[in-house]
């Protein structure tokens, strides 16, 4: 049985969309153990629309709810019956294997190293998104935790990223790229310039050099390494332009009588072709190098995000995943 605490209170659709999709994952797979993190009678009311296996979801109640607005650190100290920190204890007291959520990235960021704890030997735990390409999907590691890295972060960055990439997801021995601004070894900037020669002789990884932001959808690599703030930018710019392009072919389409029987015509190919670069399918974001797996989902995220978040846990556990980050930083005490 895999265990997976859920935030039902964070997040812009909570608490309907996260119970919806905690039913959901527990309906598709009985070896999945749901605990609705936040308030009792909430829970209860939106529980009663779904028919699910009542032993596979139990409720955590929570008094009280960290809005997004709020200092994370004193958030996390002062709400102790918030679902955050209630469902991130779950972890790390060992009821549960991990933490889902659509809430305030700071206090979870915060939350998972104060609470959850970091690996011995982690530096820093980034947050690991995945994104559709056009050979298929792609890691982006940092997207958001760690604004002010160092070359030593990126390359644990690097070496964590590969190992959820082959075990995770199956991509046997991953491509590993470095963001940057051409793809010359002497480009870029000086935390690129200084971590460049580590990940080249770094043996645990396949790196492959830099790869321009262009590349990035094309699938050059399949794990694709940079600070947060270029990272975030970069997720963001992605997002943005697939959701732009998305309401120009729905204007496009209905235009006229002519344009909306073409749609009809091109209806299904372009739903199957839509769907690989809808961010839902994906999950959420995973941070990584964590004594437990905590996953961060889109603030706005749907049941469907939040559904396969919960099932990517089980993969994740199955897959020892934090055993083998432990392995690869060398710090397991043989």
């Amino acid at each position: 049985m895999v265990n997976v605490a859920v935030d039902v209170m964070g997040g812009d659709n909570a608490p309907v969309e996260p119970v919806k999709g905690a039913v959901i994952a527990v309906n598709d797979d009985r070896n999945i153990k749901a605990y609705l993190c936040g308030r009792k009678d909430v829970i209860e009311a939106e529980l009663k629309k779904h028919n699910y296996p009542r032993e596979n979801i139990e409720i955590i109640d929570c008094t009280e709810i960290i809005d997004t607005g709020e200092p994370p650190v004193m958030a996390i100290r002062k709400k102790k019956e918030s679902s955050i920190v209630k469902g991130l204890n779950l972890v790390k007291d060992g009821t549960c294997d991990a933490f889902v959520s659509a809430g305030s990235s700071g206090a979870i960021l915060v939350g998972g190293q104060v609470i959850v704890g970091r690996i011995k030997g982690v530096e820093r735990p980034p947050l690991a998104p995945i994104f559709p390409t056009d050979k298929g999907m792609a890691l982006l590691i940092d997207c958001g935790a760690n604004v002010d890295a160092r070359p030593s972060h990126l390359v644990q960055f690097a070496k964590m990223g590969s190992i959820y990439m082959e075990h995770v997801l199956g991509v046997p021995n991953p491509k590993v790229a470095i963001l940057n601004i051409g793809a010359e070894e002497e480009k870029g900037n000086m935390l690129v310039k200084e971590t460049y020669p580590l990940l080249k002789n770094c043996p645990e990884i396949n790196f492959t050099g830099s790869i321009e932001a262009r590349d990035v959808p094309k699938g050059a690599a399949d794990v694709v390494v940079c600070e947060a703030f270029a990272g975030n930018v970069a997720l963001k710019m992605y997002e943005g332009v697939g959701s732009t392009m998305l309401s120009a072919l729905k204007e496009t389409f209905t235009t006229s009588f002519a344009t909306k029987m073409a749609y009809l015509l091109v209806k299904p190919a372009l739903k199957k072709t839509l769907k690989r670069f809808d961010a839902t399918e994906y999950g959420g974001a995973p941070l990584l190098g964590l004594n437990g797996l905590v996953v961060k989902t889109h603030g706005n995220a749907t049941y469907k995000e939040i559904s396969t978040s919960i099932k990517q846990c089980v993969t994740f556990k199955e897959q020892e995943i934090n055993r083998k980050i432990n392995d690869i930083i060398n710090v397991l005490e043989q």
